[in-house]
């Protein structure tokens, strides 16, 4: 009975100590968890409102024949060649060419500047006579009537005969061009050639009620679109209007967009960023990092080798990034990856 005691007492006081071996195994071999921090410094961080819509050209224009005449395009002297779709044009260039002779004999282009010429004449003659009394008041009048009368005689054959010409009213790019064979005869009013001038765009959008108060007119506008990842284009808030619809919920906005370098077309799909307001010099991190659970807000930082998470108030944000007005400081570091895993108070080891 006594020896059964014993090898009781041996056998409790062993197991006793293997568990807390054990014990002391499993603390000193506690495994850390891999994560990779930032260090905070201070940032920027924009209060925007993202938009999408269809950009149109400023100005646009599809031109006709005023008169009837024999079809002729014009050569680009760029090019050499007769105008093309794609073609830039400036301000005034003759586009299209019409012809017709009898149309022109009829104005009597050449004897309107003859009679011109003499009526002038005939008037400085006058005046220099009337200077020495050598005619009345009443013949030097109707020298200059005489003048005058030749004188809208002319420019008014100048203006009909300019008709015989296409311009183009504004600088741009040729978008639409008909074909039509050269030397035929087309009438008036026929459409020859359309332009549109998009160094500068225009975007209508649509905005939620709730920013009313905040857009105003010459914000700036930065422009996306999915054709040109790398390029963010700038513009500005133009025109709002004060009313809302009561079916939408929503403001019209327009937005004038530099073009420059002709990167959009008119017609494509952009999204568009409004920015209301900058702060500077405030902590900013990733949305991504940021924990919501019953109690908020909350994120961790690496502090001494262990996982501190801290409770966060969240300021402006945009679609990436959050200003934290509280809860963190400049040079905390920062757990951006690995944070899933992580408990208050974890281990944890820093990789790159």
């Amino acid at each position: 009975m006594k020896i059964n005691l014993y090898t009781t007492v041996i056998l409790s006081a062993l197991l006793g100590l293997t568990a807390c071996n054990n014990q002391s195994a499993d603390s000193e071999t506690e495994i850390a968890i891999p994560v990779s921090v930032e260090e905070l410094r201070p940032g920027f961080i924009e209060q925007t409102i993202n938009t999408t819509g269809t950009v149109v050209a400023t100005k646009e224009a599809t031109l006709t024949t005023e008169m009837a005449g024999r079809y002729t395009l014009a050569t680009n002297p760029k090019t050499g060649k007769p105008f093309m779709l794609g073609d830039r044009v400036n301000q005034g260039q003759v586009i299209v060419k019409l012809e017709d002779e009898e149309y022109v004999n009829n104005l009597g282009m050449q004897s309107k500047e003859l009679n011109l010429k003499i009526s002038e004449q005939n008037y400085t003659k006058q005046k220099s006579l009337f200077d020495k009394g050598g005619v009345t008041q009443s013949e030097l009048s109707n020298a200059e009537v005489s003048a005058v009368n030749a004188r809208d005689s002319y420019e008014l054959a100048k203006i009909q005969m300019e008709k015989m010409n296409v311009r183009a009213p504004f600088g741009g790019v040729i978008t639409q061009l008909p074909y039509f064979t050269q030397g035929t005869k087309v009438t008036s009013g026929t459409e020859v050639v359309s332009l549109m001038s998009y160094e500068k765009l225009q975007l209508e959008v649509n905005l939620p009620e709730k920013y009313i108060n905040q857009v105003e007119p010459n914000q700036d506008v930065r422009v996306m679109n999915y054709t040109l990842p790398e390029d963010t284009l700038h513009g500005m808030v133009r025109e709002l209007s004060p009313a809302i619809s009561t079916e939408t919920r929503t403001f019209t906005g327009k937005l004038s967009i530099d073009n420059d370098e002709l990167k959009l077309r008119p017609g494509m799909f952009v999204q568009a960023e409004i920015v209301l307001d900058r702060k500077d010099s405030v902590i900013v991190i990733p949305k991504e990092v940021i924990i919501s659970n019953q109690r908020g807000k909350s994120v961790f930082v690496v502090e001494q080798g262990t996982a501190e998470q801290k409770q966060v108030t969240l300021g402006y944000e945009n679609q990436d990034k959050v200003e934290i007005t509280s809860g963190l400081k400049a040079n905390d570091r920062l757990v951006v990856k690995g944070f899933e895993t992580l408990r208050a108070r974890s281990k944890v080891k820093i990789i790159k």
